[in-house]
C-alpha cells in the first residue's frame, strides 16, 4: 500500500504494526487533508478487523471522561485494546480542541493498549466533528478492539452519535436540575444504555426513578408489534471516581451488542449508517463543487441583489442553479 502522503511518508503498515506516531500523523491528514488520503481510506473500509464502537454522550459535568477511563481500565484488564476519540469544543482562536480530554484521561497514559485522540468539533452541530467517522474507521483498521467516541457534551442536540455508534451510552448525574427538563426528548430517545453517574452523591436513586418514569412514558415498546425485537435501555448506577458499577455497565454494553447481532440489527444499522454517510458526503461534495463554479465576487453580487431587489433566498438559489445549468450547456 502506497504511503499516505509523500511529504509525511505515513505508511499504514507501520500503523498496523503499532507505530503510534505514524497513526497520529495519518489521523492529522484525515482530519485536515482528507483528499490526500482518500485512496487509503477506501482501502481501510475493507481492512477493519472485528471491533466494537461505543458512543458516550450526556450533559457537561456528568463525568463522561472519568467513566470512560474506568471502563477502559476494565477492558484492558481482560486484554482488549481501546481507542478513545474525544470530541471537544473548538477554540475560537486556533480552531483546535479547547478542553483536551487527554488531560482528563491522563491516568491511561503510558498504556500501549490505549490510544487517545482529541478532535475539535469545528462548529459542527450534533456533538461530533466532521471527520469523526473517518477517524473511527482508521482506528478500527489499526486493530483496536474497542473504539469509544465521546461527544462534546452540550446537551440534548448531541444525537449524531446514534448514527455513528450501534451502542449509545447516555450519561446523567444527580442534581442536574429539573429532572423532566434534563431527560426530555433528545438524548433519552437515542440511549441504548442509561447511566446515572456520580451515584455516590445524594439524589442518585431519584434520578434513576425519573429516568425510569420517562422510559415508561416515551419508550416505543407499546407501539411496536409483539413479534419485533425490542431493546429496553437498562439504567445503571455508577460512580466512576470510585470505580463502582463499571462491571455492570460493561455487561450491559456486551448484552446490547449481542442483542443487535442476534436479531440482525447490527447489519441493518451498518446499512443505515453507510446510507447516511453517503448522502452527507454527496451534499458536501456537490456544495464544494458548486462554490468552485463561482467566484467570491459573483456570490457577493447575489447577496447584494437579494438586499437591493428584495429577492427571496429560495428564489436566489433557483436563479443560481439556472446559471449553473446554462454554463454547463455552453
Amino acid at each position: 500500500m502506497r504511503a499516505a502522503s509523500r511529504s509525511d511518508n505515513v505508511n499504514f503498515e507501520d500503523i498496523r504494526a503499532g507505530d503510534r506516531r505514524a497513526l497520529s500523523r495519518f489521523l492529522t491528514l484525515v482530519e485536515n487533508s482528507r483528499d490526500v488520503v482518500a485512496e487509503e481510506l477506501a482501502e481501510l473500509s475493507r481492512r477493519a478487523d472485528d471491533h466494537q464502537i461505543i458512543g458516550v454522550t450526556g450533559p457537561p459535568g456528568s463525568g463522561k471522561s472519568t467513566l470512560i477511563a474506568a471502563l477502559t481500565k476494565l477492558y484492558r484488564e481482560v486484554g482488549r485494546t481501546v481507542a478513545i476519540v474525544a470530541v471537544d469544543p473548538s477554540s475560537p482562536f486556533t480552531g483546535g480542541a479547547l478542553l483536551g480530554d487527554r488531560i482528563r484521561l491522563k491516568a491511561l497514559a503510558g498504556d500501549k493498549g490505549v490510544f487517545i485522540r482529541s478532535m475539535a468539533s469545528r462548529g459542527s452541530l450534533g456533538g461530533l466533528a466532521w471527520r469523526t467517522q473517518d477517524v473511527v474507521r482508521v482506528l478500527a483498521a489499526a486493530g483496536f478492539n474497542i473504539v469509544i467516541v465521546e461527544t462534546v457534551g452540550a446537551g440534548q442536540t448531541e444525537v449524531d452519535i446514534a448514527g455513528l455508534s450501534p451502542t449509545t451510552v447516555v450519561v446523567q448525574a444527580p442534581g442536574a436540575g429539573d429532572d423532566v427538563q434534563a431527560n426530555k426528548a433528545g438524548l433519552l430517545e437515542i440511549a441504548d444504555i442509561l447511566v446515572v453517574n456520580k451515584s455516590d452523591l445524594p439524589g442518585a436513586e431519584r434520578a434513576k426513578n425519573a429516568l425510569k418514569a420517562m422510559l415508561d412514558l416515551g419508550h416505543p415498546t407499546k407501539a411496536k408489534a409483539q413479534d419485533q425485537p425490542i431493546w429496553v435501555p437498562p439504567i445503571v448506577l455508577t460512580s466512576a471516581i470510585e470505580e463502582r458499577g463499571i462491571n455492570d455497565l460493561a455487561e450491559c454494553i456486551a448484552s446490547q451488542f449481542s442483542y443487535m447481532q442476534k436479531h440482525g440489527l447490527l447489519v441493518a444499522f451498518q446499512e443505515a449508517q453507510l446510507r447516511a454517510e453517503f448522502m452527507h458526503r454527496l451534499r458536501e461534495t456537490l456544495q464544494r463543487r458548486l462554490f468552485d463554479t463561482f467566484t467570491a465576487e459573483e456570490f457577493a453580487g447575489i447577496i447584494r441583489r437579494m438586499v437591493q431587489e428584495r429577492i427571496e433566498p429560495q428564489r436566489a438559489v433557483d436563479q443560481l442553479l439556472q446559471n449553473v445549468e446554462f454554463r454547463r450547456r455552453k
